[in-house]
């Protein structure tokens, strides 16, 4: 019999109708409240808990799958919002969660519904992004299963390891941006967690393979893990599927995630260490009872011995991990072309004239604008396309559609950045210094931005992420496709240098997303529950999009050298200083005090003339304020 033309068209049809038919709509409902929790043993907390929980529960969904998570905020005195870390939004990235830019915050009270349809696979996370407040608990892992996935025959069992740095104190009680802190120094975390606890151990079976999802959920902090005499085989970062790939030590910086084909050994006579190492070359102190080095375990035998680590080397220095720059995604897309936008930044950390440490992309510090920027966007008409009505100080790069972009950053900082993309992973092209022995290490070696007559050739088939570290005084070169209309933040994933403001915001296809963004009404009554506009430019001018006066700024700059002011004050000082020397001197000089031996109680006490003992009384010092 003859074969129909329309045989492969209704072919499509089924295999589309039967992924419809399997796709299911997955609800969440957190009400977001505190919780007192002690997860180290060593400092009881507050901490947002979920349903009167903490840790926070799992979302677990299939690929194809619609999430709807019901979220109300039981805060009481603090704002919220909810990110789903890696997620794409592709025509709702009204649901990507960042307060300011794609919503507003929503007020203690108020009720929030993210409703979205996930066309991806593999690890990924969910927190809040709104005042820096996810280092308070708010953060968990999301996977999505995908039966299809090229290794989904090749293991029997899966698990989740997340990794944090953990503070005793709530963020708003840690003096960060203060005074008391000018050299902008981060704050050291009290003690580390291995899946939001310590001392773990993981029970597994002899002669299995488990795919196990590594995720960094913290802060601030990187971290290395290996497990004593076993190897990897890496298969996804970032929800990008490599080429399998053998590796026996990882580095997983915040936000970033490693999902892996773990083999067990046939024999279940001993337990081997899970070992975590913390990057201490992030810390500008270490206090002498912060454990750097942790051990849990792989746990064949509950009653054999649960040994401590034999570590490799003695500090995270000579750690060399694997090279995620090497690994090859396996859907094998190749180099994308020369790019249509080049945009060049660089890393900056001083002082504005407030005396606070801040961060900078070039001299722009993020500030936030008094208008969401999506909103900006929908209420601009033909001037979306225009930079200047986003404001001065979001640091806005407007993209057209399918364009190739390209990312050179330079970081003339000492310390690594893991740097975040939304609604998008991209293509990592180069990266110096290499990883290696100088990598992570800052040894006062100049500044080496990205020079693009003089660098290695780009790999063919580059690594994909969506979280890339930049290493001290060096740079890395990263590139995508503009195809995803929306308002997409591109920021430092440690917390603190977000609060500093090491970001910026990208308007995708601005048109495009006047086209293709509904935005729920729900969304627009939470902003007027919180007091925000929605409509106007940056400085909510809805008269004049092009008049910014009004718009948040960033503190004026500190003055090149000293001002009349400075110089008067100091010169004062001095004096001050020669006069508080000369009157200490003559007192030394002086007479000395007759002592009043027949106090009462045997009190001594210093006798002026023309007063009592009693008359002198000593002062009460405060001393939590001294």
């Amino acid at each position: 019999m003859a074969r129909s033309p329309h045989t492969p068209f209704f072919a499509l049809i089924f295999l589309l109708l039967c992924e419809y038919a399997t796709a299911k709509t997955v609800t969440y409902d957190f009400n977001v409240s505190w919780v007192n929790v002690n997860p180290d043993g060593l400092a009881e907390r507050r901490v947002i808990g979920i349903n009167g929980q903490w840790p926070l529960p799992v979302i677990e969904v299939d690929k194809g799958d619609r999430l709807v998570v019901n979220m109300y905020n039981g805060l009481g005195d603090k704002n919220t919002s909810l990110h789903f870390h890696g997620m794409f939004q592709t025509n709702s990235s009204y649901m990507d969660g960042p307060s300011m830019i794609t919503q507003c915050p929503i007020p203690p009270g108020y009720s929030f519904t993210y409703d979205f349809t996930i066309n991806q696979n593999g690890t990924y996370w969910y927190h809040c992004h709104t005042d820096f407040c996810y280092p308070d608990g708010y953060r968990q892992a999301l996977i999505v299963h995908d039966r299809d996935a090229y290794f989904s025959s090749q293991y029997q069992e899966e698990f989740i390891i997340t990794l944090t740095d953990w503070y005793h104190d709530l963020v708003e009680d840690i003096r960060f941006l203060s005074l008391y802190n000018p050299t902008g120094a981060e704050p050291v975390p009290n003690s580390f967690l291995f899946n939001d606890t310590q001392n773990v151990s993981l029970s597994v079976k002899p002669s299995t393979t488990y795919l196990v999802h590594f995720l960094n959920v913290g802060a601030f902090v990187g971290q290395y893990i290996y497990i004593e005499d076993h190897n990897f085989t890496i298969v996804e970062i970032d929800g990008v599927y490599t080429e399998p790939t053998e590796a026996d030590l990882l580095y997983i910086s915040a936000a970033q995630r490693y999902t892996v084909l773990l083999t067990t050994k046939n024999s279940t006579d001993k337990n081997y260490p899970i070992v975590t190492v913390v990057d201490s070359q992030l810390l500008d102190s270490i206090p002498n009872d912060l454990q750097l080095n942790s051990s849990n375990w792989l746990e064949y035998n509950a009653s054999a011995d649960h040994p401590q680590a034999i570590m490799k080397v003695d500090t995270s220095k000579e750690l060399t991990p694997y090279d995620d720059l090497t690994l090859i995604p396996y859907d094998g897309i190749k180099l994308l072309p020369e790019p249509d936008h080049e945009i060049t930044l660089t890393v900056v950390m001083g002082l504005l004239n407030n005396g606070f440490g801040y961060a900078f992309f070039d001299n722009v510090s993020f500030t936030f604008p008094k208008v969401p920027t999506l909103y900006t966007v929908m209420s601009a008409g033909k001037l979306a396309t225009n930079e200047m009505i986003y404001g001065e100080y979001t640091h806005p790069i407007v993209l057209k559609r399918n364009e190739v972009v390209q990312i050179v950053l330079n970081n003339n900082d000492n310390g690594a950045h893991p740097f975040h993309l939304h609604g998008h992973n991209f293509q990592v092209i180069h990266r110096d210094p290499p990883y290696g022995a100088d990598f992570f290490k800052y040894k006062g070696q100049d500044y080496v931005p990205y020079n693009s007559s003089d660098h290695a050739a780009f790999p063919p088939v580059p690594s994909r992420r969506d979280v890339s570290v930049v290493p001290p005084k060096g740079h890395y070169v990263i590139r995508f496709v503009a195809d995803n209309p929306g308002v997409w933040m591109f920021h430092c994933h440690i917390d603190w240098h977000l609060e500093q403001g090491l970001a910026l915001v990208m308007i995708e296809a601005p048109e495009d997303i006047q086209e293709t963004h509904k935005i729920p009404q729900q969304q627009y009554d939470i902003c007027r529950a919180a007091g925000v506009p929605v409509e106007g430019n940056a400085a909510a001018n809805t008269k004049d999009f092009l008049d910014l006066s009004g718009q948040n700024r960033q503190k004026p700059s500190l003055p090149s050298g000293f001002t009349a002011r400075g110089i008067v004050a100091l010169v004062f000082s001095c004096i001050s200083a020669v006069l508080g020397m000369a009157f200490i001197t003559m007192y030394g000089l002086s007479e000395p005090k007759l002592i009043q031996k027949d106090a009462p109680n045997g009190d001594e006490r210093s006798t002026i003339p023309g007063s009592s003992a009693r008359d002198i009384v000593e002062p009460k010092v405060d001393r939590a304020q001294s």
